[in-house]
């Protein structure tokens, strides 16, 4: 398998795990069974024609994917990251499954990429994973009482077990990180590709532009690079959401691109919410200012 490990921010980034092939075919669980016939009835029920029948399907999809959209990325890029099973470790530890660590390394040094590693694999997220698992698995019988409600399932309740599931991978996918780290089981290897997009970002380029004139590009976009230093300057964005066509096709990794559209809009989020957060206690501190003389 191979992780992404794409900044996001000065100081936030993205993980993702893409499974290889032969990986999938091998390693495919009851439960990633399961998760796929979830998968398939979810897309079934977005497609669903109007009407008194079928309409409360696409009603629940409208507003279950709004739900979605508020957790976290790093959430749904652990997941991404298959369980630590025997079988898994044992290939692993034998070398016969490489794990592959992919980064633009001219906007994060391998020392960072390797710390924002160890963050994903904390103890402090296992135990933010872990008690939000036991916090729904606990509201679960909370949510028996919309049983009663005729013709609609019971969506509080299957929300209920998909939140449950989703902290249960997400921390299984901590855990397997953390192995992978602490035996030292990681290939870190850097990305022209990546290097380019980061680049472009901004520039709003088609991957037929960047084949076509890649040094014009590199001549328009010196600065960008150069004044990323995350210790020294504001947060601010690296990616913009012209980014994640383009990484993703860079890439070909076609299901990235979701994943990197959630997390760019719920840091730019964050960023302007922090902003207003600044400007609202500057605005304080000057009434304050101007009151504090006048008593």
């Amino acid at each position: 398998m191979r992780l992404f490990l794409l900044p996001i921010s000065t100081r936030r980034s993205l993980i993702y795990c893409q499974r290889l092939n032969n990986q999938i075919s091998s390693e495919t669980t009851y439960i990633d069974k399961l998760t796929t016939r979830a998968s398939n009835t979810w897309l079934r029920w977005e497609k669903a024609e109007k009407g008194w029948r079928t309409g409360w399907q696409k009603k629940v999809t409208h507003y279950g994917n709004k739900l979605f959209e508020t957790i976290p990325h790093e959430e749904w890029g652990l997941k991404s990251i298959p369980p630590l099973s025997t079988r898994r470790k044992d290939a692993e530890l034998k070398g016969k499954n490489e794990v592959e660590v992919i980064f633009p390394g001219s906007v994060i040094a391998e020392d960072k990429v390797k710390m924002a590693l160890q963050e994903f694999a904390g103890d402090q997220r296992q135990g933010f994973h872990t008690k939000w698992m036991w916090a729904t698995i606990i509201g679960m019988p909370l949510s028996a009482p919309a049983a009663l409600i005729p013709i609609v399932p019971n969506i509080p309740f299957f929300y209920m077990v998909f939140r449950a599931w989703s902290h249960w991978r997400a921390r299984s996918g901590s855990r397997h990180i953390d192995f992978l780290l602490d035996n030292r089981l990681l290939k870190f290897a850097t990305s022209s590709k990546l290097q380019l997009a980061y680049e472009a970002g901004g520039l709003d380029v088609s991957m037929k532009e960047l084949d076509n004139d890649v040094e014009k590009i590199r001549e328009k976009t010196p600065q960008v690079i150069s004044k990323r230093d995350a210790e020294t300057d504001m947060e601010r964005m690296l990616l913009t959401q012209s980014n994640s066509g383009l990484i993703s096709e860079l890439m070909d990794v076609p299901e990235l691109e979701e994943h990197l559209q959630r997390a760019i809009k719920q840091v730019e989020k964050a960023l302007r919410a922090e902003k207003e957060l600044q400007e609202e206690k500057r605005d304080l501190d000057n009434v304050n200012k101007e009151v504090g003389p006048k008593r």
